[in-house]
């Protein structure tokens, strides 16, 4: 009637008071089916109950189907019968034929709520429509040691500083170490003074009472399977996450074992997304540049590592590039490489200070201009030739 299956909050009712239109055995069949399925896997698990449920459903049918069906070949009524047992085995299947153009008219200029993230750097922010909103894929982008999962844990300690409720995969690092990020992050307090001063720490953090939860996996050890389990039990327990961070991607197992690395890797970023999706989160994530970006100026979306069709799917992209210089700085330059919901290509100079977890966006990045060194030395040849530069230069 309805086009979906009913949860038990709505079966309940039905089953005391929606029967009576049916036989007593009817009615006996459809409550002890119900009463069982219940008792065995309890009231979460949705799925299990949907199928079992749709199963009795087929199953009852057909036996009505040939009860009925007795009479009609007497009568010859073939057609008939070919008809009622077409209708028994599409019992159950979707009935959504897809998004009628004009009859849904009005659902497309419904105002849909994003419910952005913010992203603690209010230049990001303005950019992105405020953030990365529910069903979301983010990609942060940077050599190693160039602060992917330091920006991770920014983007988390935002989310936590809004209230949200984030869970964070780790599938490098150990969850104490990323437990400890968090602490300076959100303290400000340096990563080497955290032990000294630990019950300050401890004050702190509990006046912020973040919601937050660090989960670690061995490398390769985890796929998209296991963090979406994972993610249905916390649900389960009352916690349904408005961020999941996994640091990182790369270190996933594939679901399915492909020829390629590169093929692997974007059905993991595929995969991802669809979490998201079906989460209603935003979902987070890194992922390692090539050779190409270990000391670029600007690390650009060619310079991602094995997969460049893997970021196809994500809704935003940064990459962070830091040379050795502005590591002694304290300096690193953002890319924003891919924004659906506002500009990209744009660059962003950076204040980054490991030893405490902190990453700022300052502003957009101008490029120093530097004079054009073949035209600068035809400038210096025409001087020379009239007397007006020495051999040096000069």
């Amino acid at each position: 009637k309805y086009n979906i299956h009913p949860s038990q909050d709505v079966m309940e009712p039905i089953l005391r008071t929606g029967l009576s239109p049916y036989p007593d055995a009817t009615k006996l069949q459809v409550t002890n089916f119900f009463a069982r399925i219940f008792a065995e896997k309890g009231v979460d698990e949705e799925e299990y109950i949907k199928e079992e449920a749709l199963d009795f459903c087929k199953r009852q049918s057909f036996k009505q189907v040939l009860i009925e069906s007795a009479d009609l070949i007497d009568s010859k009524s073939y057609d008939k019968i070919t008809k009622k047992i077409q209708d028994a085995m599409i019992l159950g299947s979707d009935r959504n034929a897809g998004y009628d153009y004009i009859k849904d008219f009005e659902s497309r200029y419904k105002l849909v709520s994003r419910d952005p993230i913010s992203t603690g750097w209010k230049h990001i922010d303005k950019i992105t429509n405020g953030g990365l909103g529910k069903g979301e894929l983010g990609v942060a982008v940077a050599a190693t040691g160039n602060g992917k999962s330091m920006a991770l844990v920014h983007l988390g300690a935002a989310a936590l500083k809004q209230k949200k409720k984030v869970i964070y995969y780790t599938l490098e690092l150990a969850q104490e170490t990323i437990g400890q990020r968090f602490d300076s992050c959100l303290t400000k307090i340096p990563l080497d003074n955290l032990r000294k001063e630990k019950d300050k720490v401890l004050s702190m953090i509990k006046l912020l009472n973040p919601n937050l939860l660090i989960k670690e996996y061995p490398t390769k050890s985890a796929s998209i399977s296991t963090i979406e389990n994972h993610l249905d039990k916390l649900c389960q327990f009352g916690f349904s996450p408005d961020m999941v961070i996994i640091d990182y991607a790369d270190l996933l197992q594939p679901k399915r074992n492909m020829r390629e690395k590169r093929a692997e890797l974007e059905s993991i970023y595929e995969d991802l997304r669809g979490l998201a999706k079906k989460f209603e989160c935003t979902c987070l994530t890194a992922s390692q540049t090539n050779r190409s970006g270990l000391n670029a100026e600007i690390v650009t979306m060619e310079s991602i590592s094995e997969a460049y069709n893997k970021c196809f799917v994500a809704d935003f992209i940064f990459s962070l590039s830091r040379r050795i210089e502005d590591k002694k700085d304290n300096k690193a330059r953002m890319f924003v490489a891919k924004n659906r919901n506002g500009i990209d290509s744009v660059v962003y100079d950076m204040d980054m200070d490991t030893s405490r977890v902190f990453l700022d966006v300052t502003g957009k990045y101008v490029k120093e201009k530097r004079p054009n060194q073949k035209l600068l030395k035809i400038h210096e040849e025409l001087m020379r030739k009239k007397g007006r530069l020495d051999a040096h230069g000069n």
